[in-house]
């Protein structure tokens, strides 16, 4: 169900209060010589569409927040970012909105990688702020790309387990989802070779620390990966299986109980 399309009466009804808010969060920034600006957006957006349409009444989808945390990809044109103090701010803004209007359990599913450190800041804070008087205040957040993280592995034709910047997957999504925009011939993405068991600077491995970096500090062409090998067949498998999965989670997220301090 979509939040928006409700009146304030029916806003403020009890079993409505008490649904899962889901809000999407997305980004517009470059994506390589090949994607458009708003890749994670349409990404994060039809994530959210299908969910809701399985969902139906079962959950309340407030409209994708376009605008995300990308001042890492700022040297390249294109990008629009809100720092991130600003966008722990405007996340924190709308949490208390729902959270003053009744709502008590609030999911951010996220579609890129920029927003997450603000994203927890902001779900942190909140949290913090309220549970002492709101004991059955839930706060959630997580990518999609992590909630369907073994699923996504398991793929048998997709070559990259896990998701980079404007690589075989987010390449094959938009692929699914707009063709007519993706510029396979200009596709390019950057595969680091650097010797260290702690840290990845290309996301083909896991690292073991944090080390912020400047996206022009380690992609020429602001890709990673082997995007050239994109199909929509592969964008189709990787949309069902995170659909599947956030629609899963929501379902369990609406029976989690509040517990007492042990």
């Amino acid at each position: 169900m979509e939040f928006g399309e409700q009146n304030w009466p029916e806003a403020g009804q009890s079993e409505r209060r008490s649904k899962v808010v889901v809000l999407p969060l997305g980004s517009l920034e470059q994506h390589g010589h090949h994607l458009p600006l708003l890749t994670d957006t349409m990404i994060g957006s039809e994530i959210a569409r299908r969910a809701a349409d399985e969902l139906r009444d079962e959950a309340l989808f407030l409209p994708l927040l376009w605008i995300g945390a990308s001042d890492h990809h700022r040297a390249m044109p294109g990008t629009v970012s809100l720092q991130n103090n600003t966008y722990v701010q405007v996340l924190i803004d709308v949490l208390e909105s729902l959270i003053g209007g009744g709502y008590r359990r609030i999911f951010l599913l996220n579609a890129h990688g920029g927003n997450i450190t603000p994203a927890r800041m902001a779900t942190y804070d909140v949290q913090l702020r309220h549970y002492k008087q709101m004991p059955d205040l839930w706060l959630a957040f997580s990518s999609w790309w992590h909630l369907a993280a073994p699923q996504i592995a398991a793929l048998p034709h997709v070559e990259q387990e896990s998701v980079s910047h404007a690589c075989e997957l987010e390449t094959s999504m938009i692929l699914c989802l707009r063709p007519e925009l993706v510029h396979l011939d200009v596709a390019e993405g950057a595969n680091v070779d650097f010797d260290s068991a702690f840290y990845c600077p290309d996301f083909s491995g896991p690292s073991r620390v944090d080390v912020p970096r400047a996206f022009s500090q380690v992609s020429r062409t602001g890709a990673f990966g082997h995007p050239e090998i994109s199909t929509a067949e592969k964008g189709e498998a990787l949309f069902a299986a995170s659909v599947r999965e956030v629609v899963t989670f929501v379902r369990e997220f609406a029976k989690w109980e509040s517990f007492p301090p042990q």
